[in-house]
């Protein structure tokens, strides 16, 4: 059985108006567009190709929201397909995240047409900490996952920094929870005798005086993990899946909670990685003690079928097509934009 521990992953484009230093004119595109194309992959082997990059002189303090989509179908036999963005700065930081799940084959017209059509989104924040140039890059991975080679078509995707100031929190740090993308890749395993992951999960964290949170929580689901050795004896897994997000007190006590952004996901075992988007709009409370402190995590509850995961980091992947050196990613991960 062919498998792999990776996966896969808004706006307008921004000017650099405002940053010392910058020239506007001089900028590199913010925002890029994928022309459509059809991408022969080998049986079992990861074919990796560089879509488009988008560029942003950024300060020492700058948070930017990079968000990267890909709409894949006709898959001539059912494909793995990653969505993976990987920035890095002239500053020297770095950092990638991927997503993604298996695209089923075209002719399986008995099978959702969701999961025959699928759009794969990878969004996240980026701070280096430093004046740099910033660079990303989106990279579709895919994989024939049946016999001999296969096709799929990318019908088109984008991406931007959709946001290029996005606040950070008091502390000068960007409002972002996820594994990073160092080795190794951690799955946490979902079963009925560990039901329950709360994660990625941040700390609890101070803004400024906000309106509200737009809070994003993306989550890479596994079905049947770990693999038997003579196969999975079900055909799939489901698991609930919650967004929260919490506000507090001065006095430490809750002030206010959500978690009206919540999904059941059947993960079929042929498309084994799911992606999961979450996102809520939520309002701040002023007033009885309130205080713009505020955290949020995922809690993801194994309901029925399979044994499960929730992957929150890669592990090797390879830097190209055929390429023997490799990298991390993070995975599931979790991250607020103040408005």
């Amino acid at each position: 059985m062919k498998r792999r521990i990776f996966a896969a992953a808004v706006a307008c484009a921004a000017t650099a108006a405002g940053l010392l230093g910058a020239a506007p004119a001089a900028q590199a595109a913010t925002s890029v567009t994928f022309a459509p194309r059809t991408v022969t992959q080998p049986h079992d082997n990861q074919y990796v190709a560089p879509l488009g990059s988008v560029q942003l002189t950024m300060t020492a303090t700058q948070t930017a929201y990079v968000y990267s989509t890909l709409r894949v179908n006709n898959a001539s036999n059912t494909t793995l397909i990653d969505n993976e963005v990987r920035c890095s700065s002239t500053s020297g930081w770095s950092k990638n995240e991927v997503l993604g799940q298996n695209v089923i084959i075209a002719s399986a017209t008995g099978t959702p047409a969701s999961l025959r059509d699928i759009n794969v989104t990878t969004r996240f924040l980026v701070h280096p900490g430093a004046a740099g140039t910033v660079t990303c890059t989106t990279y579709l991975r895919s994989a024939n996952l049946g016999l001999g080679n296969s096709t799929v078509s990318l019908v088109g995707g984008e991406l931007k920094f959709a946001d290029t100031s996005v606040a950070n929190t008091t502390a000068g740090t960007p409002p972002q929870a996820d594994d990073g993308d160092t080795p190794p890749g951690r799955v946490i395993g979902l079963s009925s005798a560990a039901p329950t992951v709360r994660e990625p999960a941040s700390e609890i964290f101070e803004m400024a005086p906000v309106t509200g949170l737009s809070v994003f929580g993306d989550m890479e689901l596994m079905a049947c993990y770990p693999e038997p050795k003579d196969g999975c004896p079900l055909n799939s897994m489901t698991a609930r899946v919650t967004l929260f997000v919490n506000q507090w007190k001065a006095d430490g006590t809750l002030c206010k909670s959500d978690a009206s952004s919540s999904v059941t996901a059947l993960v079929r075992r042929d498309v084994h990685h799911y992606v999961v988007p979450l996102n809520t709009h939520f309002t701040a409370a002023t007033g009885n003690g309130c205080v713009p402190k505020f955290n949020f995590y995922v809690k993801t509850d194994w309901v029925s079928g399979s044994t499960g995961a929730v992957q929150m980091a890669s592990g090797g992947l390879p830097d190209a097509t055929g390429s023997t050196v490799k990298h991390y990613d993070a995975m599931s991960h979790a991250f607020a934009v103040a408005y």
